[in-house]
């Protein structure tokens, strides 16, 4: 039997990223802050805790970490409470990519133990000097214990030579190039950076005055927490005791000033509606981008005189749906919101026989219609992105059955054209439709099998993304300029042996 996964024609982002310095409760709410970020990762999970010895005089650190949801790793309170003990912890939730989902070796937070005492990191984001460091630091006799670009951040700074721990840290990132959000735990503080482009969110906050530290503010509001700031591009924030309530974390910066480029993705698709990301609600974003879509193609109009009923890809979608619909009837043009779709949450990895439709059994058991909505109607879909194609078709075909009288795409984004080299998991340049279909939208609407398709302009989008503050947005994936140098080999940092 194949293993599939239900969620591979959709772009896929690295991990999700939480930690808290000097509480109590630490490793409890670095537990529910994972939950929070579920979405961001769900192939394994960790969380490791820094416990003081007095009797000793000594920190401890303690790790648990596994493949699976977060309720899957953590399945009894007594494992926070009983295994992860300390003030401090940080927690990863991780997203993998391909041929490396079963390798425990890559779960983290990952850990060292080191002259000046024990280090860990969690790490959302993608190195691109990745492989030239990798051979640079085998050559000199480093021995590497997993496959993932992020353990090279704790070579480099084992390796150092800086006498001072902040330094070597420093000196690490300056080595790396590429997109990192980062939380970093030593014994006696927390650690939050980014890179200088700013490309994957990170967010400060404060709870029982202390800080957290998170990739959305999501995570936040489950804990109770109060958003302070955003951790700036190019920013290294210290935590630790000296830290006193209501004082300033210490900050540092990278010796290296670059033009921000968030990756505009978090607020089309990664990020959940509810946070706060690169300083600005998604949810806010999203309608924007729903809104401006339907400036460019508005809902069609029946000969009948009745609405089109437009309907979202549930869940990333619903938010700019609203944005739609709301402004099609604001142009004139008659559109109302329904429920074509029903998603199923509980499908987790499913498993199918050979001789079964494999591609549409995998969207069978995650959407199905409701077909007294659908019959007989001009029905417009909303999505956020097309990635393969290979999903949208089984949707199509999955609508079909329903016997509208014409299926129409609107998707939020532009046509996906170059894989990510900063973090998110798309497929090689070949396997995305838009590059089959030459970027020829007619021939992406008759693969698709649908009666109209447009992509949001590029134009549109920027227009619906915040843009004060110097902002600026990584659009690399639709065609616009690499905002960084990336290493000419194609293999995959996971097929690497270890």
């Amino acid at each position: 039997m194949e293993k599939i996964n239900l969620l591979n024609d959709k772009p896929r982002c690295a991990c999700g990223i939480f930690g808290i310095f000097g509480h109590p409760q630490a490793s409890l709410f670095t537990y529910y802050g994972l939950h929070a970020l579920q979405h961001r990762g769900q192939e394994a999970s960790g969380i490791v805790a820094c416990e003081f010895d007095e009797n000793k005089n000594k920190h401890h650190f303690h790790a648990v970490k596994g493949l699976g949801l977060v309720t899957d790793v953590f399945r009894d309170y007594h494992v926070v409470q009983d295994q992860l003990k300390g003030t401090s912890s940080i927690g990863h939730n991780r997203y993998s990519t391909a041929g490396s989902t079963n390798n425990r070796a890559n779960i983290q937070p990952f850990t060292v133990n080191y002259r000046n005492g024990n280090l860990a990191v969690a790490h959302n984001g993608n190195l691109t000097n990745f492989r030239a460091l990798r051979t640079e630091l085998q050559n000199e006799g480093t021995i590497f214990q997993t496959t993932s670009d992020s353990e090279i951040i704790l070579h480099l700074t084992a390796r150092s030579r800086q006498l001072n721990q902040i330094d070597q840290i420093r000196e690490a990132l300056e080595k790396v190039e590429g997109a990192f959000s980062i939380i970093m735990l030593t014994d006696t503080a927390l650690i939050a950076a980014r890179d200088p482009y700013g490309f994957r969110p990170l967010a400060l906050g404060t709870k029982d005055g202390r800080y957290v530290v998170a990739s959305e503010t999501c995570a936040f509001d489950i804990i109770n927490a109060t958003y302070v700031r955003d951790i700036e591009p190019g920013e290294i924030l210290v935590i630790d005791e000296e830290t006193a309530e209501h004082q300033s974390p210490k900050s540092y910066a990278l010796a290296k000033k670059a033009r921000r480029h968030h990756c505009i993705f978090e607020y089309i698709y990664f990020s959940r509606p509810d946070s706060q990301v690169f300083g600005e609600s998604v949810d806010k974003v999203r309608r924007k981008l729903g809104k401006a879509l339907a400036q460019e193609a508005p809902a069609p109009q029946s000969t009948d005189s009745k609405p089109a009923i437009v309907i979202s890809v549930p869940d990333s979608s619903n938010t700019a749906t609203l944005g739609y619909v709301s402004e099609c009837n604001k142009l004139g043009h008659k559109a109302k919101l329904e429920i074509g779709l029903i998603r199923n949450h509980y499908v987790g990895r499913t498993f199918i026989q050979p001789e079964q439709g494999q591609r549409e059994m995998k969207v069978k058991t995650k959407y199905n219609t409701v077909k007294g909505v659908l019959k007989g109607r001009i029905v417009v879909v909303v999505d956020d992105s097309i990635v393969r194609g290979t999903t949208s078709k089984q949707l199509v075909k999955l609508l079909k059955e329903a016997e509208p009288k014409e299926i129409h795409f609107r998707i939020t984004s532009p046509p996906i054209v170059n894989p990510c080299h900063w973090g998110m998991d798309f497929p090689s340049k070949e396997e995305l439709i838009a590059v089959q279909c030459k970027e020829d939208v007619e021939r992406i609407r008759r693969e698709l099998g649908v009666d109209s398709i447009h992509y949001l302009s590029i134009e549109k989008m920027l227009e619906a993304v915040p843009s004060n503050e110097g902002r600026h947005y990584c659009t690399a994936c639709f065609g616009g300029t690499f905002p960084t140098a990336v290493e000419a080999s194609t293999q995959s940092k996971d097929d690497l042996e270890v």
